[in-house]
């Protein structure tokens, strides 16, 4: 066989006998392929809440419907996760492994806080820490069910006959979190029914403030491969909200088809809703606290990969920044990644999907 050197030199003779311009053999170059990924098989899985006392928590999201559908201990580190999620019959994921579900809600509580009087849990809520801003619950009947939540004795931040949106409310939950509560059903068409179903209850969505838009939606659509499925615009009000999930199975409503006044997303799971206060793109530096800087609250999103590794090789074709890598620390089963706003986004295995 000749070398691709004798054939070039050759070539070059060939070429000044028959007056042929002359030219040079290109060189072998190799072609980088990026990680392709299969974002259909990604799921939205959990938003996590430090929590103060983890009793008085699972009293409270168990009143909403919730199961604790898995508990992971560190006794060595000094801490529990608790994870809760609608799991009964009519729910989005009945029995599912709680890494192949959309609407988890994960508890962290470190040993002792409960007995500390000085601990107390930043809501996201509230200057100069705003940031993390709601988790949201969609109810079949929203008198009924937010009348249930004030018979138990927990408060509101906003009651349906607060303000002049008649059709949400927020309550508060033991540390202060607030939780939207929707209707799946138009409010004027629930008015009089006194009694609510947990099991047709869905945590619908989680809410975080971001900065800049533009970067956020190219984030989430291109690096988490999420789908921006509604947009709402309060151009009045100086602010519009942007909701965005994996669709799944789950087809968007056309107006048509949805009652009036009635989110058409309310029967989805795993949404992250983005609420853009116009002008902050504008200002200098850090604009949102992450809830994991001083104080502490929320603490992070988690999207659930079908192969972990493929999903951050990925992200690191992407550039992404890194809060830890797969390979970083003892836990080789997670990875975090940070978000425009430096948000923590967790990466785990889908164990159904595990190959």
């Amino acid at each position: 066989m000749f070398s691709r050197l004798a054939i070039s030199s050759r070539l070059q003779q060939l070429a000044h006998q028959l007056q042929i311009p002359s030219f040079r053999a290109s060189p072998i170059t190799t072609k980088t392929y990026a990680t392709m990924v299969d974002h259909s098989k990604w799921k939205f899985n959990h938003t996590m809440l430090r929590v103060k006392d983890p009793q008085k928590s699972l009293d409270y999201y168990k009143l909403l419907g919730l199961s604790l559908v898995n508990k992971i201990e560190f006794p060595d580190n000094k801490f529990d996760l608790y994870f809760l999620a609608y799991d009964g019959p009519k729910s989005a994921s009945p029995g599912h492994h709680f890494s192949d579900r959309e609407g988890v809600l994960e508890l962290t509580h470190n040993y002792g806080s409960e007995n500390d009087s000085s601990f107390t849990i930043n809501n996201g809520n509230k200057d100069p820490h705003k940031g993390f801003g709601h988790i949201c619950v969609s109810v079949d009947n929203i008198q009924a069910a937010c009348q249930r939540i004030e018979d138990a004795g927990y408060k509101f931040q906003k009651k349906l006959t607060d303000g002049r949106m008649r059709s949400i409310a927020f309550a508060l939950d033991p540390d202060g979190y607030w939780v939207e509560i929707i209707g799946q059903n138009n409010v004027d068409a629930t008015k009089d029914i006194k009694t609510t179903e947990t099991s047709a209850y869905r945590f619908n969505h989680s809410m975080i403030r971001i900065k800049d838009p533009e970067k956020s939606l190219k984030f989430y659509q291109e690096v988490m491969g999420m789908t921006l499925l509604r947009t709402s615009e309060q151009k009045e009000a100086g602010f519009t909200l942007y909701f965005l999930g994996y669709p799944g199975d789950f087809e968007v409503p056309k107006p048509e088809d949805t009652p009036n006044g009635v989110n058409p997303l309310a029967q989805k799971e795993g949404l992250l809703e983005l609420t853009w206060n116009y002008g902050t793109e504008k200002e200098e530096g850090k604009v949102y606290h992450n809830g994991n800087d001083e104080p502490q609250g929320f603490g992070h999103i988690c999207i659930s990969v079908d192969d972990l590794d493929q999903a951050c090789q990925f992200m690191e074709d992407k550039k992404v920044n890194w809060k830890k890598r797969l390979t970083d620390g003892r836990m080789k089963n997670v990875a975090f990644v940070l978000d425009p706003d430096e948000y923590w986004v967790e990466i785990i295995q889908n164990e159904t999907l595990k190959k």
